[in-house]
């Protein structure tokens, strides 16, 4: 008998050091902990300005329903879909007021920045007027602020939504180039202010995917995702000036949003 009791005390010893063995390695996450959120951060290229077809909600931030983070989040229907990209937004407008809806459920981050920051609004509203020596020194100011004060915005702001959602895929990405040189257009800028402001377009990538590799976010290069798509080209994405509505001009249409930045963000995720 004191065998039989012996035996049965080693036997459930036995039984519970390998339940502790086992317990947290195979455990399946509790439903509360699995991160499938997704937060939309950015400027105007994520919010959607030139797709038309704005939302009533944060109306001055003119949110598109055809931008690419809506038409992802329509098609994939995530647990949460936090949409707080906004028109014109630095790195610091995203860092003081759109990282809210970020928390350890989010499973999926998305963003565009760093061209309110080098001014690139500006350089864009210069270069539209008549005058090659004021447009070719306004996109070196914008190249002066990408080398000087870019890398170390974006770290602020990339460590701020790493530390907010540390489960979380992050897709940072970059910028098209403006123009499809030697193409269609017949009047406007000249292909020398033109391939300036495309070589412009490059150093505000590179510093971008520079700095969101050293995080281990993705970097997804739109430089490739619209060629053959610029302005001038045969079939563009992006809007070229329009005078009635500057906010719009040099912004992605809604082909652009849903056949240039969709698939874009598909392929990084």
């Amino acid at each position: 008998m004191r065998q039989s009791r012996i035996a049965s005390y080693g036997a459930s010893l036995l039984l519970a050091a390998a339940c502790a063995l086992a317990g947290p390695s195979t455990a399946e996450p509790a439903p509360s902990t699995v991160a499938t959120g997704y937060v939309a951060l950015g400027d105007s290229y994520s919010a959607g300005v030139g797709a038309g077809s704005y939302l009533n909600s944060g109306a001055k931030c003119l949110r598109s329903s055809r931008a690419y983070p809506a038409l992802w989040a329509a098609a994939h229907a995530p647990s949460s879909f936090g949409f707080t990209a906004c028109n014109g937004a630095r790195t610091s407008d995203v860092l003081a007021s759109q990282l809210g809806p970020l928390g350890p459920r989010t499973g999926l981050v998305s963003i565009t920045v760093g061209g309110s920051d080098a001014g690139f609004g500006r350089v864009m509203a210069t270069c539209v007027l008549p005058g090659r020596t004021a447009c070719l020194s306004a996109i070196a100011g914008a190249l002066s602020s990408v080398d000087g004060t870019l890398a170390g915005n974006l770290d602020r702001l990339y460590g701020a939504i790493r530390s907010k959602a540390p489960a979380a895929h992050v897709v940072v990405l970059g910028y098209p180039h403006f123009y499809h040189l030697n193409g269609t257009c017949s009047g406007g800028l000249q292909d020398i202010e033109r391939s300036a402001l495309n070589d412009a377009v490059d150093r505000l990538n590179d510093v971008i995917a520079e700095r969101a590799a050293v995080h281990g976010f993705t970097f997804a290069d739109a430089r490739t995702a619209f060629t053959g798509h610029e302005i001038c080209s045969s079939s563009p994405w992006l809007r070229s000036v329009d005078w009635l509505d500057l906010t719009e001009s040099y912004h992605p249409t809604a082909p652009g949003q849903a056949l240039g930045y969709l698939p874009l963000l598909m392929g990084a995720i």
